[in-house]
């Protein structure tokens, strides 16, 4: 197995000069070096070939001893100094001071194909960030962030990604639901891949400290890296390098919205500063398209990262973001114009992409906003699958005529959980919906089947529901990975129809509305 190490973060950036894996204060530095906790007895649970091609490595690399001991932790690569980084943040809206990498350890980083990665073990020990923590990750959460990571590239989202998931053959204690009632669950390692995994909180330490020579040095460390077209070391670069970051987070949120994916912990700590989603904790998927869901129990009461309200929070993360830049620049209004900015493009991005979800050849101004507002109205007044409604609207034809078919509803019926109550004035509102997407799509001049066939580009059939993933976490808690594989495999092709998958296109079924993992979930992982 051989690997080609390109190492630029702890190379070119301000080391910890203590050495020491001690929880402490790191001051004037952008990292610390951490070495992996050596795993008792460590087996593969699953890799993706398509993630080890991206690194040189092979299916048979995937088998081997070398490749578990690397990944594990149990041994680290030769010639490497693994690492974590330094960085704060603000949680719920509350700056939280030093947080760290307090589980993710940074192994490497390696060039292949003219591309950088950075390998990262989460859930691989203590470092000098863990703070009260034991480092270390259990299987559940695991399985969770090894799917989840591979689900969302394939649907075309900005993502980290996930090589490997492997056992570590020791038991780590957990609360799953913090209510006093902690339990031995088996550990677990995901080796995780990245550009970069520098966030938005490695740039507000350095500013919250006053320490502007090192916040200028990881700056410019970062345009030089990963934003080769901004002019380096300027007040101009430092403001295209935020515009960038931002226009980058735009397209991020738009697609989570897009797909109905809510990150449920979007602290500044958790936001990349290359627009990738990062840091799958309590994620979730809407099942009833309820705008105000969070799939985070600890944000349950103020649901401060609930879905309509994610747009918003990428602001406001960017917001502490340009706060810290601006020691850079110190002129407020650039920043201030870029955040207007998104502000204003935010919106209309939004509305094209809820144009391609309902299939208009393009967005076309004050009926299009009228259309899609009266729909998201229309879909909260009973439960209703925001994944099933998109994908089977795809079916509609715009030669319906709503007034004479009494049957036009057919077509979406699958998504509602209660259509017994789709009657009365609920009725009524979906028959003028419908008269009015009819009267729209006719003004266009697309087929019915061009405009599925567009439509299920950009609607998925099959997303990692909680509860799918809870089914595989039972099953692997047994020792039977095999619904891992088959999850996996099936969430490479998230848009294409798979029959033999079919059992996993249909609503959340009742047993799993209340169980615990597939519906909230908690920080616990």
């Amino acid at each position: 197995m051989k690997l080609n190490i390109k190492d630029k973060f702890n190379q070119e950036l301000p080391a910890d000069p203590n050495k020491e894996n001690s929880r402490r204060q790191v001051f004037e530095s952008c990292f610390s070096n951490a070495t992996p906790r050596v795993p008792s007895s460590p087996s593969l649970v699953h890799a993706s070939t398509e993630v080890a091609e991206l690194l040189g490595l092979t299916a048979e690399d995937l088998k081997s001893e070398a490749f578990l001991n690397i990944f594990s932790g149990k041994k680290v690569l030769d010639g490497t100094t693994p690492y974590a980084m330094c960085y704060g943040g603000h949680q719920f809206g509350n700056w939280a001071g030093q947080l760290g990498d307090g589980r993710a350890i940074n192994l490497t980083e390696v060039e292949h194909n003219g591309k950088s990665w950075t390998l990262q073990l989460k859930g691989a020990g203590e470092t000098p960030y863990s703070r009260t923590a034991d480092g270390l990750a259990v299987l559940r959460s695991s399985i969770r962030e090894h799917l989840c990571s591979e689900a969302m590239f394939h649907l075309g989202v900005p993502t980290t990604r996930s090589l490997s998931l492997s056992l570590s053959g020791d038991e780590v204690l957990r609360d799953v639901m913090y209510n006093g009632n902690p339990a031995y669950e088996k550990g677990a390692i995901v080796c995780r891949v990245a550009p970069s995994f520098i966030r938005f909180g490695n740039f507000q330490i350095f500013m919250s400290r006053g320490d502007v020579k090192t916040l200028k040095q990881l700056t410019d460390f970062t345009i030089k890296h990963y934003f080769p077209n901004v002019e380096q070391g300027t007040k101009k670069g430092y403001i295209e390098f935020f515009q960038q970051v931002a226009d980058r987070s735009m397209e991020m949120v738009v697609h989570w919205q897009r797909v109905g994916f809510v990150h449920g912990v979007m602290n500044t700590d958790n936001m990349s500063i290359l627009g990738l989603t990062i840091d799958y904790g309590p994620y979730g998927w809407l099942e009833g398209y309820e705008p105000d869901w969070t799939p985070n129990t600890t944000d349950a009461q103020m649901k401060r990262y609930r879905f309509a309200h994610q747009p918003q929070v990428v602001l406001w993360n960017l917001l502490q973001l340009a706060n810290a830049l601006y020691q850079l620049v110190e002129d407020a209004k650039p920043f201030e114009k870029v955040l207007e900015s998104f502000q204003k493009n935010y919106h209309l991005e939004y509305l094209k992409m809820m144009s391609q979800k309902l299939g208009l050849e393009k967005f076309n101004g004050s009926t299009d906003i009228a259309l899609v507002n009266d729909l998201e109205k229309i879909l909260q007044l009973t439960e209703t699958d925001m994944t099933i409604f998109f994908r089977n609207l795809a079916n509609f034809s715009k030669a319906t005529n709503i007034e004479s078919d009494k049957d036009f509803l057919k077509v979406i019926e699958d998504a509602f959980y209660q259509p017994e109550e789709v009657k009365d004035d609920i009725f009524e509102n979906w028959k003028k919906w419908f008269s009015d997407y009819a009267f729209r799509l006719n003004k266009d001049s697309t087929s019915d089947k061009d405009r599925k066939t567009k439509m299920n580009l950009v609607n998925p059939k099959y997303v990692l529901r909680n509860y799918m993933a809870q089914v595989a976490i039972d099953a692997s808690d047994q020792g039977d990975h095999s619904i891992v594989n088959e999850l996996f495999e099936l969430l490479k092709k998230p848009y294409a129809e798979q029959p033999e998958h079919k059992k996993w296109f249909t609503k959340r079924p009742e047993w799993a509305r209340h169980k615990v993992g597939c519906s909230m979930l908690s920080c616990s992982s």
